[in-house]
């Protein structure tokens, strides 16, 4: 910004000097009576202009924003209870996470005031100080001036939860599994859809399927998913132990084309259910599951100087059976019944279901739980027979955006500039880049007011986008208004504007219950 600010009077005959110092701007000029003040303050992120004498001093949101990083810096250690305290210090993309020892020394109420903080809260016994966009910039300072150890940023949905035991345990440990198996192969996934989404545009436009370029296009987008399984294969050998070579090869077995064109094959005499396993996740994770122990058993009981050729040969072998005879067609039959069981449910009750969804995510996002339908995502989207998601994606884009909108509605109303401020700032980054926690930590959830506005809004968009059966047709990367492009269907080209009506819908009437319930005396 202050780049912006001093390239303007680089050029001026009447400017003598120009100097930034942290964020704000010393002009020096020859005649102070043809300086325009206001045009100076139409500049975005000036917070303040002073004409003294020949000399103009320009303070910006940079300087205020570094003041602020200092107030925290300078003070959250010791409101957490002291560096001794502390006995693990990391970042996710919007909050500061300390790890402390003894929690009855933290004065949250204290942190909550510090300017520049939107807001705390303790989730599975970690302080969580929500900070935006800025944390980084925030965290490093705090290491710097504290002398913690500077590491590394983790996902925003990853919590630590203390393991539990029995059924629930087990049933966290299966969803880590799934979970920790898709996530990283997410980007590829999102590049993959979005080059699906441009050949979609393309053909509505009349583009020629048979050029090269729409051929090499077609295949980019389709070897994301046709390779599905040995993808996978790699990351769920890592996340269950086991030699991620291994695991491309099991995936590998799976897509391999004769297997999938052959038919009546039987692995000493045990039959084999003949399949396609391309596009499918869940016999690719329950094989590395299983292989992770035999690979371990093999290196185990493998002598040293034969372990380097038993144990990857071993493993295959068997794995043969197990993947072909039992793990692929359990897997296969799994991921088909869910997708069914999903539809059924939606054609059951429809738009309520989305409605209801949209209403709700808040609290959904707020606990962490959106991150356990990624398995179902990848399974709607990457199955064959359906690739489309009805449900969980239009009702959290919806519910995103309205977040951001109930922010703004805020900062229109509001009288005060810290307020406006905030909800401003807050507001865009829900709308265009789908991170909500700024604008419901600092905004919605604090004043509720705003919250109850942005549930209203959203079940009524939830609603129009149930009645429409608007489904996106790929996985989206930021669940904000960028990803509606990914609405676009050929096979129904109404998908993509009557997704946009929902959106909209939403967002006025969010900003109207927003507008009217929120009131100043709620601050």
């Amino acid at each position: 910004m202050t780049e912006k600010i001093i390239s303007y009077f680089e050029h001026d005959d009447n400017v003598v000097s120009v100097k930034e110092k942290k964020g704000t701007v010393f002009v020096t000029v020859k005649d102070s009576g043809l300086i325009d003040t206001e045009k100076i303050e139409e500049f975005p992120d000036v917070e303040s202009v002073v004409l003294s004498r020949n000399r103009i001093i320009i303070t910006t949101k940079e300087k205020t924003m570094a003041a602020n990083y200092n107030e925290i810096s300078s003070k959250i250690v010791d409101l957490v209870g002291g560096k001794d305290n502390i006995s693990y210090f990391t970042h996710c993309v919007t909050r500061l996470r300390f790890n402390l020892k003894d929690e009855k020394k933290v004065n949250k109420e204290e942190i909550d005031k510090l300017k520049g903080v939107l807001g705390s809260q303790w989730q599975n016994g970690q302080l969580q100080v929500i900070i935006g966009q800025a944390v980084g910039d925030v965290y490093k300072e705090i290491c710097e001036a504290n002398g913690l150890t500077v590491e590394k940023a983790i996902d925003e949905n990853v919590d630590e939860v203390p393991a539990k035991k029995g059924i629930k345990g087990v049933i966290d440990k299966i969803f880590d599994g799934v979970s920790g198996s898709l996530t990283p192969f997410i980007p590829a996934l999102i590049g993959s859809g979005m080059i699906k989404v441009i050949l979609i545009f393309a053909d509505m436009l009349g583009a020629d399927a048979t050029s090269g370029t729409y051929q090499l296009l077609s295949f980019a987008g389709d070897a994301g998913f046709y390779f599905l399984p040995i993808i996978i294969g790699a990351f769920a050998a890592k996340k269950f132990g086991a030699n991620q070579g291994l695991g491309m090869v099991i995936g590998g077995m799976l897509v391999y084309p004769s297997f999938a064109a052959s038919s009546g094959l039987n692995f000493l005499g045990i039959p084999v259910y003949s399949n396609s396993y391309s596009s499918t996740i869940i016999p690719i994770i329950l094989s590395c599951a299983v292989m992770a122990p035999i690979e371990r058993f093999f290196a185990k009981h493998s002598p040293e100087i034969l372990r380097s050729v038993l144990e990857p040969l071993c493993t295959i072998l068997v794995m043969i059976p197990l993947a072909y005879c039992l793990l692929g067609p359990i897997g296969s039959f799994l991921g088909q019944y869910l997708s069914a069981f999903v539809l059924w449910l939606y054609n059951t009750i429809g738009f309520i279901g989305v409605a209801l969804f949209a209403a709700i995510m808040p609290f959904v996002i707020m606990t962490g739980m959106h991150g356990a339908f990624v398995p179902y995502l990848l399974q709607m989207l990457t199955d064959p027979t359906i690739g489309y998601e009805p449900i969980f994606f239009p009702a959290l884009i919806i519910s995103n955006i309205n977040q951001g909108v109930a922010a703004l509605a805020v900062a229109l109303k509001t009288k005060s500039a810290e307020i406006k401020s905030t909800g401003l700032s807050t507001g865009v980054t829900a709308i265009v880049a789908g991170v909500t926690e700024p604008a419901m930590y600092a905004v919605n959830f604090k004043y509720k007011t705003p919250l109850y506005g942005a549930m209203i809004g959203s079940a009524i968009g939830g609603l129009v986008a149930g009645i429409f059966k608007c489904a996106i047709q790929a996985f989206a990367g930021a669940s904000s208004i960028i990803a509606l492009p990914l609405f676009a269907s050929a096979s129904n080209p109404s998908n993509l504007t009557y997704m946009i009506i929902a959106t909209v819908v939403g967002m006025v009437a969010t900003f109207a219950a927003t507008w009217v319930l929120y009131k100043e005396e709620d601050r």
